[in-house]
């Protein structure tokens, strides 16, 4: 969700997933929680939020806990989605994590592999077990214990410019869902003089393949955990192929979008260039601060394959093994998923909150306008993906499945040549 994983501490990755660190049993250290004499826990949380509503929600929410609960401080610092993995490795390491982690459900996976992460199932109350949905605890929960807070979801969204859909003449679908076919022909209508139908920013795009190819019933894994092995065939085929197909066959989809980052396309979308472009539904945000006075947009229905179906990689709060307070950091994690708190922090960074409670509060909030329905929908299509359950996952798709796509939608590479990579690489993955 909105991460990239640089390469720059696979070597470090690699020993903690041989077990050679051993950091993960560390009683405590660096910034783990602290106790004064006079009883009072500090507990430190290293949030991602990033833009500026999320952020001062996030910072809300914090100075509340803090008014209302003296002997249970909480001191928030601030951490970065681009290295948050490799940041997290070093400070797990070096005993110096913090108490309340922020990070994604894939990569905690990982790091409660890796004896990183406190089991919390025994602290949380049975209010906020019944408030999230079975679907987001299971991309957290491994061998029945639970390793974190599934709090927002992301799913892959269409924004499109509706006076530029009403100059081609393109009827703006209304239904539940939206085909692939639908898109491709609204694309090819809107493709008009010096406008695209699509942009789309795909700089890097693996996330965006392995999530959106369960509209079609793309797997891409089978097994898990270290048994897991990467399986490519027709359904995992669909989306690159089709998004090739507009691409270079079609020319309905702008080929030099796809270099461009999720947000590196709104410049032009917001400049009449593009009709539609995809992204994360938290591109919404950036559109409704930036977007010129008289820009009319939406967002249309959620894609549809054989089904609607999306990867839930949900933002996670989880806490780390080494916190010497694991109970009292798992009450600040309940506290923050109260229905007020955590609508207020997805409304900032336009996500949807795991828990239908919060859903409602942002419904009643806006209205469902500004496509805040259709993004609220998209809440009912998110399911596990194996992928989330693969270890080496992370490091697969660093070294290897993120050039094999940028090479097949640069056109470099056919897509033959595109799974022979994918599946070789996952041999490597973990050496």
């Amino acid at each position: 969700m909105r991460r990239i994983r640089p390469a720059v501490a696979l070597a470090a990755v690699a020993l903690a997933a041989a077990g050679v660190v051993s950091a993960c049993s560390s009683s405590g250290g660096g910034n783990v929680a602290s106790s004064s004499s006079d009883g009072k826990v500090t507990l430190t949380f290293q949030s991602l939020a990033f833009q500026k509503p999320t952020v001062a929600a996030v910072q809300k929410i914090v100075d509340s806990w803090n008014a209302s609960h003296p002997n249970i401080q909480v001191n928030l610092v601030q951490g970065s989605w681009d290295t948050v993995h490799d940041k997290l490795v070093t400070e797990f390491e070096g005993g110096t994590a913090p108490d309340i982690i922020h990070d994604d459900a894939a990569d905690v996976s990982y790091f409660s592999s890796q004896g990183y992460l406190a089991d919390i199932s025994g602290d949380l109350p049975s209010s906020l077990k019944s408030t999230v949905p079975q679907g987001s605890w299971d991309t957290v929960t491994s061998d029945g214990k639970v390793y974190g807070v599934p709090t927002l979801l992301q799913s892959y969204v269409v924004f499109a410019n509706t006076d530029l859909l009403a100059k081609d003449h393109v009827t703006v679908p209304s239904g539940p869902t939206m085909s692939w076919d639908q898109l491709e022909s609204i694309a090819r209508q809107a493709t008009t003089g010096g406008t695209y139908g699509l942009g789309w920013g795909l700089q890097s795009p693996t996330a965006t393949m392995l999530t959106l190819g369960l509209n079609f019933g793309g797997t891409y894994f089978t097994g898990s955990g270290q048994n897991a092995k990467v399986n490519i065939g027709d359904t995992e085929n669909q989306v690159p192929e089709r998004i090739h197909a507009m691409a270079y066959t079609d020319k309905s989809l702008d080929p030099s979008s796809l270099a461009q980052s999720g947000t590196d396309v709104l410049p032009t979308f917001l400049a009449g260039k593009d009709a539609m472009i995809i992204g994360g539904n938290y591109v919404a945000q950036q559109i409704s601060e930036q977007a010129p006075k008289n820009f009319h947009w939406t967002v249309l229905p959620p894609l549809a394959g054989s089904s609607a179906d999306q990867a839930a990689d949900p933002q996670v709060l989880a806490v780390s093994q080494a916190s010497k307070h694991i109970p009292q950091a798992t009450q600040f994690l309940d506290y923050f998923m109260s229905a007020s708190n955590l609508a207020a922090v997805a409304q900032g960074d336009w996500l949807i909150p795991t828990s239908a409670a919060a859903r409602s509060v942002i419904q009643q909030d806006t209205g469902g306008k500004d496509g805040w329905a259709e993004t609220l929908a998209g809440a009912q299509y998110q399911v596990p993906a194996p992928f989330q359950s693969a270890t080496n996952y992370s490091q697969w798709k660093v070294q290897t499945a993120e050039p094999a796509y940028q090479q097949y939608l640069a056109n470099k590479i056919s897509l033959q040549q595109l799974d022979s990579k994918l599946v070789a690489g996952w041999s490597q993955a973990g050496e």
